[in-house]
């Protein structure tokens, strides 16, 4: 399994990065620039990523913002639902107005910081990314 963490806190990048890594390669990025590259690359390498884990808040280009763009570049390139990365939203943002914005922006997960494993596990599982 091949992963993003996008985060610009340092230890929430740092949890997400070793939980994944475990998992197999994980790479991270510390700001939705720096995302939309590494996605952008990793397309052009035809190594895409399976699943990235987005925080929302921040600067720059927000969470949202970001999962928007991903979602555009892959229609534009024909990759659609269960071929495009799987998109988890981790962040702090509990409210339902934004957890139903991700939703819209097609995100297939949310979670609310702080981060288990065993939440991320469970979800992995789902998706059939890991047994």
């Amino acid at each position: 399994m091949k992963s993003l963490v996008v985060d610009d806190d340092f230890f929430s990048r740092r949890i997400l990065q070793t939980i994944l890594s475990g998992y197999g390669e994980a790479h991270v990025a510390v700001d939705g620039k720096e995302a939309l590259f590494a996605f952008e690359q990793s397309l052009a390498e035809e190594a895409p990523y399976d699943v990235i884990c987005l925080d929302i808040m921040m600067p720059e280009i927000d969470g949202l913002g970001v999962l928007k763009k991903i979602r555009e570049i892959e229609e534009k390139k024909g990759i659609f639902g269960n071929d495009g990365a799987k998109i988890i939203m981790t962040t702090a943002l509990d409210d339902s107005d934004s957890i139903k914005m991700a939703f819209r922006e097609q995100c297939e997960s949310y979670l609310i910081k702080p981060i288990s494993k065993t939440k991320l596990a469970k979800i992995l599982t789902e998706f059939n990314l890991i047994k």
